[in-house]
């Protein structure tokens, strides 16, 4: 692994710059302004946080845009474990709700509209974009719901359900994810976010150098891949040139067969990593090592 010297890897560890978390805070602000000042939105119960790399503190390049999730808590989704129905978790006496979905996306877009004028507002599949300028970055909005996932005893975990203009529901845990990657990034000495951030930026690398990386690895994809290395591979090695090579190692191993690795779960631990209607398989990944441990030789 001669390709690049502990150095720069000590340098690709490392956060773009130190104003990333002002940055986020500025979208978050702004977000928030919008529907402030919106007569449809400003007497809805909503909360708005971010999400993804940026709130995460993983991404590798500067201007990539930043999530901000706003999420509808007035009403909420659900589901119930198998046998069970909506009594058995006190829930079947409540009124239906009057709101949908579909139009607190719309009411969203027209609030970010009016904040911000037509010509900087794109509405996409998942989320509502506003457009970057000179004096803010690209902000992907991404309006939910509430979502409960609902254990036999009655108690649930929160998440946040949404719907794609083209029909798919989709469910995720932002902030489980959050916490979590906090908690192991605690135990590791700071470095599980450092190692997420050399896997993305070394992808990046590869891009660029023309290499076939496919389009199934994706930066969430290696946060959650270096979630499942265990915490001893950053602990236990003194240079971020053997932490790296010790975990293409161990991904590699344990992605030769679904058997050792189909209990992988995303950073939340509250969905597989390999289960479902995912973009990515196992294989994928089990290529990927291959394909980076040679760009590094």
């Amino acid at each position: 692994m001669a390709k690049y010297t502990e150095e720069q890897l000590t340098f690709w560890t490392k956060p773009p710059s130190e104003s990333e978390q002002t940055k986020l805070e500025n979208s978050e602000r702004m977000v928030r302004d919008a529907i402030i000042s919106d007569e449809k939105l400003k007497n809805k119960s909503t909360e708005t946080f971010g999400q993804g790399s940026y709130a995460n503190n993983t991404n590798v390049r500067l201007n990539s845009d930043i999530d901000i999730n706003v999420r509808y808590t007035g009403g909420f989704y659900f589901n119930l474990p198998p046998g069970t129905d909506e009594k058995d978790v006190g829930i079947s006496t409540l009124p239906p709700s009057d709101y949908s979905y579909t139009e607190y996306k719309d009411d969203l877009e027209n609030a970010l509209v009016n904040k911000f004028g037509r010509k900087d507002i794109e509405r996409k599949d998942k989320c509502i974009r506003i457009k970057g300028n000179s004096y803010r970055i690209e902000t992907d909005v991404i309006p939910t719901w509430n979502f409960r996932r609902y254990s036999n005893n009655g108690s649930y975990v929160l998440g946040a359900k949404f719907k794609t203009d083209s029909g798919t529901w989709i469910v995720n845990y932002p902030k489980q994810h959050l916490e979590n990657g906090i908690n192991k990034n605690n135990s590791t000495f700071r470095r599980f976010k450092r190692l997420t951030r050399l896997h993305r930026k070394l992808r990046y690398k590869m891009i660029d150098d023309g290499e076939n990386v496919s389009d199934n690895i994706t930066s969430f994809l290696l946060e959650c891949l270096v979630w499942n290395v265990p915490n001893r591979v950053m602990n236990d090695y003194a240079t971020w040139t053997v932490r790296l090579k010790e975990s293409i190692i161990y991904l590699h191993d344990q992605t030769r067969e679904q058997s050792t690795c189909k209990e992988w779960g995303e950073v939340s631990e509250l969905l597989y990593l390999f289960h479902g209607d995912r973009k990515w398989s196992y294989q994928d990944i089990n290529s990927y090592m291959v394909l980076l441990w040679n760009h590094l030789a």
